[in-house]
């Protein structure tokens, strides 16, 4: 990475998880976002970004939806996996940004909220119709509504 080609950073929220009873990192997909997480590979796909690692939670929702991504990118990033991902706040996810090495082109963040939410909405702004507005009236659901 350079400053003439700045890193893009991609923040996905991992797909919901199942209603059980184990513990909430341990909790699997749901069947319904099994089918709609592809979709999030595909549109990465198609928008030409390839990132070069995946900075991944834990959490075993998590690394399904990484599966399910990367199956539909035409490059695989490197991922690495990071405990610290499942509960993060936006200064823990911050910092974990800023680890990752200059090497690093286009990065892809997967975790789930409250970090993915609070990193995205910290650069979003504050005018009416942003893009911070937005996702708080749709309170950044881990999928596209029905």
């Amino acid at each position: 990475m350079t400053t003439d080609t700045p890193r893009r950073i991609v923040l996905v929220r991992h797909a919901k998880a199942e209603v059980s009873h184990e513990k909430d990192h341990e909790r699997p997909l749901a069947e319904r976002d099994r089918k709609d997480a592809p979709l999030a590979g595909r549109w990465l796909a198609g928008s030409g970004i390839t990132p070069d690692l995946a900075l991944v939670t834990t959490a075993t929702r998590g690394r399904e939806t990484r599966k399910l991504i990367a199956a539909e990118l035409p490059h695989r990033p490197r991922t690495v996996y990071e405990d610290r991902l499942h509960e993060a706040g936006l200064g823990e996810l911050i910092t974990m940004i800023t680890e990752v090495s200059n090497d690093v082109g286009d990065l892809l963040v997967l975790g789930g909220n409250p970090a993915i939410h609070a990193t995205a909405d910290a650069p979003a702004g504050q005018a009416e119709g942003d893009l911070l507005a937005r996702m708080n009236h749709s309170g950044f659901p881990p999928r596209s509504p029905s």
